[in-house]
């Protein structure tokens, strides 16, 4: 077992299974180091775990909760296109989407729920740059969307 995935472990958290694209586009996309990853939602293993607008239908600690499901989703695919977690060299990059009321303000408080999990994970390995963006609804009315960008070490 990967250092990276025992620490996950650690924290309270498996893998799910990697979801599938949800369109025509690849669930990643190499290029020298860096590994672009697509949005994922809050799903688990294909079941919509957290849907409805954050801050109407859903609590911020249930906005929380969608986008740390959504950082896992995201680690499922890193595993998938690397065959190891230890592979990840640094987050690059996270953008996060939550669906909202106009004029929601605590974006970037659901968002950390996703970014929370990689600093746990890999230290400041784990700190990126992001952004945290409201929106007014996500594919199958999905509560958030998160994609990265990751380095690996080769």
């Amino acid at each position: 077992m990967s250092s990276t995935l025992a620490r996950l472990q650690e924290l309270g958290h498996d893998l799910p299974q990697p979801p599938p694209p949800g369109g025509n586009y690849l669930p990643f996309r190499r290029v020298g180091r860096l590994l672009y990853l697509p949005g994922v939602i809050s799903s688990r293993n294909g079941e919509l775990m957290f849907r409805g607008k954050v801050g109407v239908d859903l609590t911020l600690d249930q906005g929380y909760s969608a986008a740390q499901l959504c950082a896992l989703n995201l680690l499922a695919c890193v595993q998938a296109a690397t065959g190891n977690l230890d592979a990840v060299h640094q987050v690059v990059s996270v953008n996060g989407y939550v669906n909202c009321a106009s004029g929601f303000p605590d974006s970037p408080k659901v968002i950390n729920g996703a970014s929370d999990l990689f600093v746990a994970l890999w230290g400041d390995a784990g700190r990126h740059v992001r952004a945290a963006i409201g929106v007014a609804g996500l594919p199958v009315n999905a509560a958030v969307e998160v994609q990265m960008v990751v380095e690996l070490i080769v």
